[in-house]
């Protein structure tokens, strides 16, 4: 919480009242901006500098630097800047080797003026990441974080990709027995590397037991970590969005409950402060989208849910690292008393790197709220930037060991084609939408092969979620599909599950994909076996059924070259989709109704016999989806 900094600093005192004048009479009546305050910075040069009154003796402000980066997701190589995700704007950008210089480089000046820095991270380190690292169950990114000298993270979302064993074996280290060297696309502790787990501790301040009695702890990691810097206490309390369950696997978070970001927060507040401790800044996986995605240092026009909840945190907390979101953005946000305090996010991947600038009262022990201020700084990489050589001698080391998994040829593409995840504007399914939902119908891995003593049925439908696909999928320099490209398209490593449901079912699974969770976003399932028309302005009111009647078709029988079938509300068929999606993610909670569910294979496998059985491949045409008007 911020307070009144001594009268018999006039200088000082003078920019503090200010700013507090300045604020009081509402100098913006947005709920978020980066009125950035040149006087932040003025205000915090002014008490570090500033001389003492007459008789008076100077105040030693502590200074803390917060170097803070955000979503992550294992991109240890940088991206080429001929794609958006390998610049800011112009700017190339990105790489876990240059980041590190950059951190390296900031470091430095911190110390040079007298803080102490501190990095940490709020969340998606690893997850959806390539190869490089997804082959290494993540291993190499958790090196690198270690490296790059990263102190303290909180969970996100895809922290959970794998499961909350694995995560807790990110965090303490060992291998897995993954069976022979490269089997299945993954490979753990590969040739003579082991792996010790993260120097960083993990944070989950939210991520809680269900049955709690059960456990010593509450939490999955701990709430808080609490550093010292001259004497002074800061505290992080780390956590990841509630809602992480609707969108990660619902076997990766079983036995755990996911609390509200601003009851947790705020009940720790008191505890802490108990313990003498004043300066707090939480690190949060969630965030916002800002109206100009360019602006990367503003607050244009920002929207979404880490607003409310900065909004509401307790006035005890001093600022608030985001994520989540992908996006970069400086705001300010009025706290429960109207005060300012900082928001702050660094894009995503390792282009960017967030420098928070704090002071600490050492008579209070709290940050100096209106003197805080941040800028976000691109990571910028090429041939004018040294990378650091740990960090690329790491990467160079696991380019060779996944070498052999990355390179090997699974297909081609027709020529004069090309398989991309683009939705068709006149309806919502892609190429590529198309193609995995093909691969995956056709799997026979889920066929229940009559274990359970029920008659083995085929699926018939399949049904892909959108946010699953990450790329296009691309042919190299010579002409081939290589495992490297397939796994970029489908980094999750998810099963795949066949189960039974009525047709009924199937039409509230595709309403789903515009009521619910999806109003805001609309999600568009990837389908196989299965065609309807949908009515776009039908679908703008809520808990609309925008399916226009009779045009749900099904292939009822599996076979392609026989026409499709109305659907049957009553019939029951045979589905297949992802464990994501079995477990209700992404806001399709009717998959949890489903029954005689049967587990398969993993989808990339899926994708990839596909491809070698259909080679080259050809797109499909996009006409499973139609919307209306």
């Amino acid at each position: 919480m911020s307070r009144t900094v001594h009268t018999r600093l006039l200088p000082a005192a003078a920019a503090l009242t200010s700013l507090a004048l300045l604020v009081a009479a509402g100098a913006s009546s947005a709920t978020a901006t980066r009125e950035h305050r040149p006087d932040a910075k003025a205000t915090y040069t002014q008490l570090t500098k500033a001389s003492p009154a007459k008789g008076g003796a100077k105040k030693d402000y502590v200074k803390v630097d917060l170097l803070a980066i955000n979503d992550f997701h294992g991109q240890l190589e940088p991206v080429p800047a001929t794609s958006s995700s390998g610049r800011i704007n112009n700017t190339p950008a990105g790489g876990a080797a240059y980041l590190a210089r950059l951190l390296k480089q900031e470091r430095a000046r911190s110390r040079a003026a007298g803080a102490a820095p501190l990095t940490v991270a709020a969340g998606d380190l690893i997850g959806a990441t390539p190869l490089l690292s997804g082959a290494f169950h993540d291993e190499p990114t958790i090196k690198a974080m270690n490296l790059l000298g990263l102190q303290v993270a909180s969970v996100g979302n895809h922290e959970f990709d794998e499961g909350w064993r694995e995560l807790r074996r990110m965090q303490n280290g060992g291998c897995l027995d993954d069976g022979p060297d490269g089997a299945n696309g993954a490979n753990s502790c590969p040739g003579d590397q082991g792996f010790g787990g993260a120097d960083f501790r993990y944070l989950a301040a939210n991520v809680k037991w269900a049955d709690g009695q059960a456990h010593a702890r509450d939490t999955l990691f701990p709430a808080t970590k609490i550093m010292k810097v001259k004497g002074q206490k800061v505290a992080f309390i780390g956590m990841t969005l509630e809602g992480t369950p609707d969108i990660v696997t619902a076997a990766g978070v079983q036995g755990l409950a996911f609390a509200d970001e601003v009851k947790t927060a705020n009940a720790l507040v008191p505890k802490l402060r108990k313990r003498g401790i004043r300066s707090i800044v939480v690190l949060l996986h969630e965030g916002v989208k800002p109206a100009d995605t360019t602006a990367y240092n503003d607050c244009s026009g920002v929207s979404g849910p880490a607003l409310e909840i900065a909004q509401k945190l307790s006035p005890a907390i001093d600022a608030v690292v985001s994520g989540h979101t992908h996006q970069a953005y400086n705001c300010l946000v009025k706290d429960p008393k109207g005060q300012p305090r900082l928001l702050t996010s660094a894009m995503s991947i390792g282009r960017m790197l967030t420098k928070i600038h704090l002071l600490i009262d050492p008579t209070t022990h709290d940050v100096v709220r209106p003197a805080e201020y941040a800028d976000n700084l691109i990571a910028q990489n090429g041939a004018d930037v040294t990378p650091v050589p740990a960090v690329q001698s790491l990467i160079d080391t696991y380019k060779a060991l996944v070498a052999p998994i990355e390179n090997q040829v699974v297909g081609h593409i027709e020529p004069g084609t090309s398989v991309s995840r683009t939705a068709d504007a006149d309806g919502g399914d892609s190429p590529l939408g198309n193609l995995i939902a093909d691969a995956q119908v056709a799997d026979g891995s889920t066929v229940e092969a009559g274990a359970s003593g029920r008659t083995a049925v085929e699926p018939v439908i399949a049904l892909m979620n959108p946010g699953g696909i990450r790329a296009d999928l691309l042919e190299n320099a010579a002409g081939d599909v290589t495992y490297g490209a397939t796994f970029t398209v489908q980094p999750f490593n998810n099963y795949m599950v066949s189960m039974d449901l009525t047709g009924a079912q199937i039409k509230a699974l595709l309403n789903q994909q515009w009521n619910g969770t999806n109003e805001a976003s609309r999600k568009i399932l990837q389908v196989s076996g299965l065609s309807y028309a949908w009515d776009t302005s039908e679908a703008a009111a809520v808990d609309a059924d925008a399916l226009v009647p009779g045009s749900v078709m099904v292939d009822a029988d599996g076979d392609p070259a026989t026409p499709m079938v109305p659907i049957d509300d009553a019939a029951t068929y045979r589905v297949v989709a992802n464990n994501f999606l079995y477990g209700g993610g992404d806001g399709f909670s009717t998959f949890t109704e489903s029954t005689n569910g049967y587990f398969g294979g993993l989808d990339i496998d899926a994708l990839v016999k596909y491809l070698q059985e259909h080679d080259p491949v050809a797109a499909s045409a996009t006409d499973r989806i139609t919307q209306v008007p």
